[in-house]
């Protein structure tokens, strides 16, 4: 399964994407919207995994962007 990852906390993030990996997903991690924004517009995922506090615009505006 290939899964994004959107969050700003380095730690958080890596623990995330660092786990995901040890089950065998391929994982892309980004710290802000605009990155996962154009990731979007070039690989299909998925599944997303959204921090809804993101710095610069939240989460849940993504997410009704990306809907």
């Amino acid at each position: 399964m290939k899964i994004l990852v959107v969050e700003d906390d380095p730690q958080l993030g890596d623990a995330l994407a660092t786990g995901l990996r040890q089950l065998r997903h391929v994982v892309d991690w980004f710290r802000d919207g605009e990155q996962a924004q154009a990731a979007l517009e070039g690989v299909p995922y998925d599944a997303v995994v959204l921090d809804l506090g993101l710095p610069g615009g939240d989460g849940m505006r993504w997410l009704r962007r990306w809907r």
